[in-house]
């Protein structure tokens, strides 16, 4: 009797039949049930298929009792497991513990050193890398990575932070700015290179990346200062052989030398705790320059909510690196030719980190310090 086949299912059989990437028994079993749609005996479909005719009525049987889900496999009990829950356990409570705790003089666990670990424990006789590495995916357990963390040491990290996150959403002290007031984010990319390389940089080709020789020549650094306004989407920038008080203070010079700032009823400066503008020395020198001037701190530890970090970043991706420069002019003029062409086209970055995001994040960092006191005391102590 022919099998009767839905739309979806003839769809779903023709592409295991004759897709490329396929395994060879799904095609097999997907051609046996199309032949046997279309009427084709037992006997005939294994003459074709070059299979044994009981192989044929199998996977026509079970087609007919289960569909297309019951031409896979079905669930093997397979080989006893060599190895007790136990013994499972313990590789796993290993990669959860830090190397020194065990006297193994490593910074990370890798499975090659877990599974020697193991052994030298008496955990277990003989154990491969491939198997410790298949029980720690089973519990997503990745020793060998590891991120970084800091917390919060500034006692006023709300003030701060929501003064900065109000600027961005054009509030300050709780009154929306007016027209003639103006956001700018500033900070300083220090040590730019120029790496001249012994031989050409080859541009991309066909299935081939670019490829830049390793071997350079040092041309010295500079340093890559830019202002940032954050609603106007406008970059000023400038190059210097150092970072400092005299190089910032030569950059707001160059903001508030042009329009709208120069006439502006108040400009911000958001920036960060670096040394050239630090603390109340920096407010006072630079609303003795410019008295419509007004600095704003990001808090200790937070140049992140500097949006001119993301302008950096674009730069690094997009003009700095693969670094191939012959000497510091061309830098220069590669970095004011992509000025003019990231302010030709420039957007307001979508900033959606608000003050509300602020307080849930400040909430759960409080809750995590609640939960763990040992780690803020050690942090504190630090």
């Amino acid at each position: 009797m022919p099998l009767v086949l839905t739309a979806a299912e003839r769809h779903r059989l023709k592409k295991m039949a004759y897709g490329h990437k396929t395994p060879h028994q799904a095609r097999q079993r997907a051609t046996v049930v199309l032949l046997a749609a279309r009427g084709r005996s037992s006997a005939r479909i294994a003459a074709e298929t070059h299979l044994h005719v009981d192989t044929v009525r199998r996977w026509r049987g079970r087609f007919a009792a289960g569909r297309v889900p019951a031409l896979a496999d079905r669930r093997r009990s397979g080989r006893p497991s060599t190895f007790t829950a136990l013994q499972i356990a313990e590789v796993k409570a290993l990669a959860c513990q830090l190397p020194t705790q065990s006297g193994a003089p490593l910074s990370r666990w890798s499975c090659p050193e877990l599974a020697r670990e193991a052994v030298t424990r008496v955990i277990t006789d003989t154990i491969s890398a491939s198997t410790v590495r298949r029980w720690l995916r089973d519990d997503a357990l990745k020793p060998w990575q590891h991120r970084s963390w800091i917390f919060i040491r500034d006692p006023n990290f709300r003030a701060t932070a929501g003064r900065v996150l109000d600027l961005y959403a054009r509030i300050f002290d709780g009154t929306p700015l007016g027209e003639d007031e103006y956001v700018v984010s500033a900070d300083e990319k220090t040590s730019i290179q120029a790496r001249c390389r012994c031989h050409p940089t080859l541009a991309p080709g066909q299935a081939r990346s670019m490829r830049v020789n390793h071997t350079y020549g040092r041309g010295g650094a500079l340093a890559y200062l830019a202002a940032y306004d954050i609603h106007r989407a406008e970059v000023f920038g400038r190059c210097e052989q150092s970072t400092g008080i005299a190089p910032f203070m030569s950059l707001v010079e160059q903001v508030m030398g042009n329009e709208p700032y120069a006439s502006a009823k108040r400009v911000f400066f958001i920036v960060d705790n670096g040394s050239s503008h630090r603390g109340r020395a920096a407010i006072d020198r630079l609303t003795s320059r410019f008295p419509n001037a007004v600095m704003v701190h990001t808090p200790v530890h937070a140049s992140w909510l500097n949006q001119i970090e993301i302008f950096f970043s674009i730069v690094q991706r997009m003009v700095v690196s693969p670094n191939d420069f012959t000497d510091l002019d061309e830098v220069r003029n590669r970095l004011r030719a992509f000025e003019h062409r990231y302010n030709a086209t420039a957007q307001p970055f979508q900033w959606s980190f608000t003050t509300a995001d602020l307080d849930d994040l400040l909430a759960r960092l409080d809750r995590h310090t609640a939960d763990h006191p040992e780690e803020s005391s050690a942090a504190l102590a630090a």
